[in-house]
């Protein structure tokens, strides 16, 4: 097996794909649109990038790629090579070409020089000036993640671990659209998985594939929706099941009852923090009673830039910037004088001073005291304040974790009260 690509010889590659554009962009109506696909793809890859978004402007075809949460802009292309460049996706995606006012997707693989096949799943939507794609490179997998690596503390990894070895109930990943809740779902299914248990998950899309569990794909047209998914899982015999998203109450009400009779069951909800998980099962008609005896573990969480290892600076925090901070998050995180890192910026990271991105998170475990504050219907707030009290470490403090150890910035942890 091929050795994976280091850092030096991704940057070196990219250079080599962004000259490649250049010189095809200049050849004008002799530019060869399948390389030119197929080296912004392999660019995009040697960057990082989650996704690549081709759009038509009348100053010519944005290229763009999301890097680190970011969309960075990469080329602006000619606007004759659009056409055909839409047209050699839909071909290798297995879409109608001749299709031009209707919303499309698909998927495609590429194998490059990088050890690497990189999967790569594909929206079209017709726009004001043409039709435009989004690209999202799906690398790598999930067979290399841990609850470690994924960004959680000592302290929440075991009260996770704990939720896993029960034998039934419903453990919860919530956050906003991007924050890295289908990656923690796969990583949970990973560390349940092994040749006594039988998992099965239904998914909008399936991102990765994962080896030893039977994955389905929802499809709309053929009636094969979350619900009726689930309704015929049972028939499977599973001793697992994930849903890719709990949307409505149809979804959440046979979660529930799955989770009831025996079954682990792992899903995502889109709530702002952990607390308000809860409250909105209950906006979902589920009675209080359900919702305390099945759910297990919620988890709130979020993505925050990494600090480059090669340029971060250190800096000491002043007074001002102490007091800055205990009025924006109501609590002294850190200390006066303690020294954090900053970003700088270098080749290594493209100037940005950041490389990759960690999670951060806070886990709400259902205990007796939140099971009666659920059975009374509190609001989302005083779940939040008896959780704390029961052991929960918000958000906000388990940044301010990172921080202090130099992974991420104040900054990074700052944005996600604006979210």
């Amino acid at each position: 097996m091929d050795s994976v690509p280091s850092t030096l010889d991704c940057l070196k590659r990219a250079q080599t794909c962004e000259q490649v554009v250049l010189t095809e962009i200049k050849k004008g109506s002799a530019v060869s649109i399948v390389l030119l696909l197929q080296t912004i793809i392999e660019h995009g890859y040697c960057l990082k990038a989650s996704d690549i978004h081709i759009d038509p402007t009348p100053e010519g075809l944005k290229v763009q790629f999301r890097i680190d949460g970011s969309l960075e802009l990469a080329y602006i292309l000619p606007l004759q090579t659009h056409t055909e460049l839409i047209a050699r996706l839909k071909i290798l995606c297995g879409l109608r070409t001749d299709e031009h006012q209707a919303a499309q997707d698909g998927r495609l693989s590429m194998d490059f020089s990088l050890s690497e096949t990189i999967d790569v799943r594909v929206s079209i939507m017709p726009l004001n000036y043409g039709e435009n794609a989004v690209l999202r490179l799906l690398v790598g997998g999930v067979k290399n993640n841990t609850l470690a690596t994924l960004g959680f503390s000592s302290v929440n990894q075991e009260k996770i671990i704990t939720a896993l070895k029960k034998p039934y109930g419903m453990i919860l990943a919530t956050g906003p659209t991007g924050s890295g809740k289908t990656t923690t779902l796969y990583t949970l299914i990973s560390e349940k998985n092994n040749k006594d248990t039988s998992i099965v998950t239904i998914e909008d899309p399936i991102e990765y594939a994962i080896k030893g569990v039977n994955q389905i794909q929802v499809n709309s047209r053929t009636g094969l929706t979350f619900a009726a998914g689930l309704r015929s899982m049972l028939r499977q015999d599973p001793d697992t099941i994930m849903v890719g998203e709990i949307r409505d109450r149809e979804t959440a009400g046979l979660a529930i009852n799955i989770a009831l009779t025996g079954h682990t069951v792992f899903s995502t909800l889109h709530t702002n923090d952990a607390a308000t998980t809860l409250p909105r099962l209950l906006d979902m008609k589920i009675e209080p009673y359900l919702i305390a005896s099945t759910v297990n573990v919620a988890i709130g969480q979020r993505l925050v830039r990494l600090l480059c290892d090669v340029c971060k600076v250190k800096k000491s925090l002043t007074e001002l910037e102490i007091k800055t901070l205990e009025s924006i998050v109501g609590l002294g995180p850190l200390q006066l004088g303690q020294r954090v890192y900053t970003n700088a910026g270098c080749s290594a990271c493209n100037d940005t001073g950041y490389k990759g991105r960690i999670g951060i998170h806070e886990i709400l475990v259902v205990t007796e005291a939140v099971r009666e504050a659920i059975l009374l219907r509190h609001s989302a707030s005083v779940l939040r304040q008896v959780a704390i009290k029961e052991g929960m470490i918000p958000l906000v403090a388990d940044g301010f974790a990172k921080v202090a150890r130099g992974v991420t910035t104040i900054e990074e942890v700052l944005k996600i009260n604006y979210e």
